[in-house]
């Protein structure tokens, strides 16, 4: 009996799948819980097993595709058994023709994309009403009366009618120019992780967001840094653990930077869940630290390493993505100093580090040269004032730079 495997509902509000490679082929002989393929959900690649022991009798959807929840991706049966093929409708290619630019005759190069819409149910026995001449405009856009709700007297189809669903009816083909006005052009799918973030960043355009910043000293805290890294073999110990520690502090002075907004409700976190930004080839990624002020600096530091290698093998699951309360993005890895970072769903602020660099500074009436890290701070109007941010960036800059009064903090 030939088993149907269907792109299952993997929660999370989650809908559809982009699938990024098959693990097994056509003709293959599989175990039960086999990983069969890799699909990317939400900023996270998941392997799906197989539901069953078989052969592998028909792939539907090759790598690259968008596959739906519901969806089948695969079928499984006996050695032997056989399943009819879907027969696919050929595209008519026409000789290609030729385009106007700034510089020159471009070949029109062009992709055609069958777009598959929904169709409503046909009724034979529906009587339509319709002048002749709307009846002609609906056959010249290929519009199917009988679909067409009409406005007029007794459901009479207007002109205006078919306006209204000439949208959909040619939403069918969809032609894609490989150049402009200007010259050739090179199109990028915008396809998981890219798309996730695309979403997420329209939820978050109707924010009133503000970013305060600041410079912190961390000349101390380097030296201390430079000390303890030399004993600690087994993990790389980075600044990052350090701040961390000191942002959550910071945050427990104050509490509405550890905040979202639901509905007409400030929802104040008594626990710190930290997401650390991680850039990967497809974009950025967020593995929250669950629970960090439960965990040491070498027990963040040796998670911190972790997640960030999973984040760039797209291995992360899904829950190492979720419940974060407060976000670091590090853009001094990359050379940067200050910036305006986006806001992560449902947090009310986010810390972006930048480069430390040495610079002078007066230090009780003498200039010296110092080792200097700036941080910007956005936040959400709705939750918290400028005050709340200076008030949190002050403290966070006394623990960094008095290294002692952290320790004793964390003591």
């Amino acid at each position: 009996m030939v088993t149907q495997f269907t792109f299952p509902d993997v929660g999370e509000g989650i809908h559809e799948g982009h699938i990024v490679s098959w693990l097994v082929k056509e003709g293959d002989m599989v175990k039960e819980d086999q990983p069969l393929v890799k699909v990317e959900t939400d900023k996270a690649v998941v392997e799906l097993p197989s539901p069953c022991a078989g052969k592998v009798l028909k792939i539907y959807f090759q790598a690259g595709s968008i596959v739906k929840v519901g969806q089948v991706l695969i079928d499984l049966g006996a050695d032997g058994e056989k399943v009819k093929p879907i027969k696919e409708i050929p595209i008519q290619k026409s000789a290609p023709k030729k385009g106007q630019s700034v510089v020159g005759e471009l070949e029109e190069a062009t992709e055609v994309k069958l777009v598959q819409t929904e169709k409503k149910s046909q009724s034979t026995n529906k009587e339509i009403k319709a002048l002749p001449s709307v009846r002609k405009m609906a056959k010249e856009q290929g519009i199917d009366l009988s679909t067409i709700q009409g406005s007029g007297k007794q459901g009479e189809i207007l002109q205006t009618d078919l306006k209204k669903d000439l949208p959909k009816a040619s939403a069918q083909i969809q032609i894609t120019k490989k150049y402009d006005m200007w010259g050739y052009v090179d199109r990028i799918p915008l396809q998981g992780l890219r798309a996730q973030i695309k979403i997420n960043m329209e939820k978050q355009a109707s924010i009133p967001m503000v970013t305060h910043m600041d410079e912190i000293d961390v000349t101390r805290l380097w030296a201390i840094r430079e000390k303890e890294k030399n004993k600690v073999k087994e993990v790389k110990l980075t600044f990052l653990p350090y701040i961390i520690k000191a942002v959550i502090a910071s945050l427990k002075e104050n509490p509405l930077l550890n905040a979202s907004l639901e509905q007409d409700a400030i929802v104040v976190k008594k626990y710190f869940n930290i997401g650390i930004a991680t850039a990967t080839e497809e974009g950025l990624i967020v593995p929250v630290l669950k629970r960090a002020e439960q965990k040491s600096l070498i027990d963040l530091a040796r998670e911190i390493e972790k997640l960030s290698q999973q984040a760039k093998q797209r291995a992360l699951d899904i829950m190492d993505l979720k419940g974060g309360t407060f976000t670091i993005t590090n853009i001094g890895s990359i050379g940067g100093m200050h910036a305006t970072p986006i806001l992560n769903v449902g947090e009310s602020a986010i810390l972006a580090l930048g480069k430390i660099s040495e610079k002078p500074l007066v230090v009780k009436g003498k200039i010296q040269i110092r080792k200097v890290l700036p941080v910007s701070i956005s936040f959400d109007h709705r939750i918290l004032d400028g005050a709340h941010a200076a008030l949190f960036t002050n403290k966070l800059k006394s623990y960094l730079e008095d290294p002692d009064s952290l320790m004793l903090e964390l003591s």
